[in-house]
């Protein structure tokens, strides 16, 4: 899917008010900056019209999607901005926000969401090392030896973290909640079954 990149003070209200329309609804409990790049996020037109619509009731907690790469200064300018919560990719395979973002987000007293925490389903336990995935799923582009390696570890996870009957994937989101600065993790799905499923990740916290 191709996505526009449309960050100014006017669209961001524009998209705001459709989606207000689409969800039926008076205010968003929480809107994020979503991966967009540094240049776009020192747009200070553009949080001054998030604060606006914030003051205005339509818009309760604003927050900060951090792209994929990182980006050091949208984690450090987060409260500057008006932002309470960052978004970011953490799971058992990938734990860099353990250093870049987790420290910011202590001394700040920000959310954090945990994104991709079942590193693209690998977490779930239920591809083995060689695995290969078809040309219209999307990781089938993932770098090879990268893939490689990160279905090894979720084996050799398996055998020495996950504990005894203990669906992996349960253990994937308990691991990502157990860390205190971590508010709530977002796992893909795709049928009210897999959102029970997702859910029963609590049970193993206790």
């Amino acid at each position: 899917m191709n996505r526009t990149q449309a960050f100014s003070a006017a669209e961001i209200v524009k998209q705001l008010e459709a989606s207000l329309k689409s969800l039926k609804t008076d205010s968003i409990d929480l809107y994020q900056f979503h991966s967009g790049d540094d240049a776009e996020f020192q747009n200070e037109e553009l949080w001054k019209t998030l604060r606006e619509q914030q003051q205005a009731g339509k818009i309760r907690h604003l927050g900060i999607s951090i792209p994929g790469k990182g980006s050091e200064l949208q984690v450090r300018e987060a409260k500057r901005v008006g932002a309470e919560a960052l978004q970011v990719i953490y799971n058992r395979l990938d734990r860099r926000p353990e250093e870049m973002v987790f420290p910011f987000g202590k001394r700040d007293n920000l959310g954090i969401l945990a994104r991709v925490p079942l590193t693209s389903g690998l977490l779930t336990g239920k591809y083995k090392p060689g695995a290969s995935f078809s040309a219209q799923d999307a990781r089938a582009t993932f770098d090879s030896g990268k893939l490689r390696a990160d279905l090894e570890a979720v084996e050799n996870l398996k055998h020495t973290e996950v504990p005894p009957g203990v669906p992996m994937a349960h253990w994937a989101l308990a691991w990502c909640l157990k860390n205190p600065l971590v508010t709530t993790v977002i796992p893909g799905c795709k049928s009210p079954e897999q959102v029970e499923e997702n859910a029963k990740a609590a049970m193993v916290l206790k």
